[in-house]
């Protein structure tokens, strides 16, 4: 199918045409990576597929049909759901400090029914969606530097405190930090980057020692030295390095992992999965698997480069940039780079929630790669 061709919109809004435009280079990588994590989760299970390698792969071939599916729905749709998704997902949030679940000292989880979900995922969509739909109706110079930037710090600070309210660290700095992104790609002035970022780092200390719980507090100072107590607040860094270090080049072989198989690595199916995987599959397994995010990533960026709307632009980007901070996030987290802050590494560890927030974002990504030559309106912006 030539470009002219796909330009006209009568031809490019059939079926066929649609799903001619996947990327199914990117599908298959997707598929690498998701079929790893269920290898992974046979193998800390002891080789068996309960519990966690079945529900993984039946999940994620859920989701990889949903993805498939929501890449066909136009993006007029999506830029109409932007505003509306981001006010659901913030009453959910609220509706988490009245009515939340609590489980092991945090309330984040709403019941409804035999459901149970964790609003701050679905905020992770509906906060992308927003400010993608605010810059696309925003001129540059104020996305550069203006009063009415306070219109996406207020669409991501709202989130953020609710959300580190619960209290959920690891989720409350994924939001503050892909809202981050997406202004700084909206062409943020770096007077007001340098303004913010120098009294934020000046003020992080005086966070951690006054203004953090004590398990958070205790999590950043083991960071700094998980040698002090390594068999209490330690005890995950610790043994995540040495699974990691244990991997050598090659690895100990598929389901051969000490480490994982005799319960010393804490979190092997979830947090510390990628752990697991460097102990079994050694530095080239680890390599490899970075290699297909890094791909991923990359091709997601060149979609979002390609759309003719800036809304198809910001969106595709932020999912991206989500995306992004998930790995970069738990790799630092894994190697001990970072506090263990509950940032699983996506597709790879195991969980439901994470796994259908990120396909979703997907689904955006391949939506605007499908249809990347439509146009939308300006001016639908919050002013």
């Amino acid at each position: 199918m030539t470009s002219s061709a796909l330009t006209r919109p009568g031809e490019r809004d059939r079926l066929p045409v649609k799903i001619g435009q996947i990327d199914w280079r990117f599908a298959a990588l997707l598929c690498i990576v998701g079929g790893t994590g269920g290898a992974m989760m046979y193998s800390v299970a002891g080789g068996s597929w309960e519990p966690w390698a079945t529900n993984h792969v039946v999940r994620f071939g859920v989701c990889l049909f949903m993805m498939l599916g929501l890449s066909l729905v136009p993006l007029r749709w999506w830029f109409g759901a932007a505003y509306p998704l981001y006010a659901v997902a913030l009453l959910l949030l609220v509706a988490v400090e009245v009515a939340g679940d609590t489980r092991m000292g945090a309330t984040r989880w709403l019941e409804i029914g035999p459901i149970s979900f964790q609003p701050s995922e679905i905020m992770k969509i509906g906060l992308v969606l927003a400010l993608a739909r605010y810059y696309h109706g925003a001129s540059a110079k104020d996305a550069r530097l203006s009063w009415k930037l306070i219109y996406p710090v207020g669409i991501i600070a709202a989130p953020f405190l609710l959300v580190a309210h619960q209290p959920d660290l690891g989720t409350a700095m994924l939001i503050g930090l892909t809202g981050a992104a997406m202004m700084f790609i909206a062409g943020l002035d770096w007077k007001v980057i340098a303004a913010v970022t120098i009294p934020t780092a000046i003020a992080v200390p005086f966070y951690v020692l006054f203004g953090m719980h004590g398990y958070q507090r205790n999590r950043v100072l083991t960071f700094l030295s998980p040698e002090s107590d390594p068999s209490g607040t330690g005890y995950h860094i610790t043994q995540s390095k040495i699974a990691l270090g244990s991997g050598g080049l090659l690895g100990k072989g598929y389901g051969l992992g000490s480490q994982s198989q005799l319960e010393f690595l804490p979190e092997k199916h979830t947090d510390f999965a990628f752990a697991a995987l460097s102990e079994e599959f050694g530095f080239v397994g680890s390599f490899s698997i970075l290699l297909c995010y890094v791909a991923i990533i990359l091709i997601a960026f060149r979609i979002a480069s390609l759309s003719h709307s800036h809304f198809g632009r910001m969106g595709a980007a932020g999912v991206t940039a989500t995306f992004a901070l998930y790995v970069l996030i738990n790799g630092a987290m894994v190697m001990g780079l970072a506090p263990v802050v509950g940032v699983p590494m996506p597709l790879l560890s195991y969980g439901g929630t994470v796994m259908l927030t990120v396909m979703i974002g997907f689904g955006l990504v391949m939506a605007v790669r499908v249809h990347r030559y439509t146009e939308l309106p300006k001016g639908h912006g919050l002013i």
